[in-house]
């Protein structure tokens, strides 16, 4: 399996080609980030690093065989012991399981590594394989919601539970 890596200085070259690779792939679920993102990438790449290094988010990349970028997973938001989760696979990547794989990593990760209990995240009704990796990742819905002018669930997640041995209480 790939391996989760956080976000440094030396990814950018990769995870620019994984942006404009799969560029079409992701603006069919999610909005596309229009074309100052590809023209402003290094500035971009940079303010992301500055802000992982205030603490305000987590930025990780799913790398493969030759250093490749197959995916993104990140916390962003991080505040009073929560973060919004977000991600994205490669389209040539997708369908294997790794998203579910890499949300599941990176749950246990911001629990142990980030201290936080809580994840939120969101996505689209269209969006069935999304709404799929978060359901088997523990994600519950927690309403309705509107991302971009398109109806929505958003999902939430407590760590605690994800941490606990089975049978252990968890908090609610």
């Amino acid at each position: 399996m790939p391996e989760i890596q956080l976000l440094r200085p030396g990814h950018a070259p990769a995870l620019l080609a994984f942006e404009q690779e799969n560029r079409a792939y992701f603006a069919a679920s999610v909005p596309d980030r229009g074309d100052d993102y590809f023209v402003r990438f290094d500035e971009r790449h940079r303010a992301l690093l500055a802000e992982q290094a205030a603490g305000v988010c987590y930025f990780h990349v799913l790398v493969g065989a030759d250093d490749e970028v197959l995916g993104r997973v990140n916390l962003v938001d991080v505040a009073e012991g929560g973060a919004e989760l977000g991600y994205r696979i490669a389209e040539r990547a997708s369908g294997r399981g790794l998203a579910t794989r890499a949300v599941r990593k990176l749950c246990d990760l911001a629990a142990t590594d980030y201290g936080l209990t809580t994840l939120r995240a969101a996505t689209t009704l269209d969006n069935a394989a999304s709404r799929a990796v978060l359901a088997r990742s523990g994600f519950t819905v927690a309403g309705e919601s509107e991302l971009c002018g398109r109806p929505g669930l958003s999902y939430r997640r407590t760590l605690a539970e994800a941490t606990a041995p089975p049978g252990a209480p968890t908090a609610g």
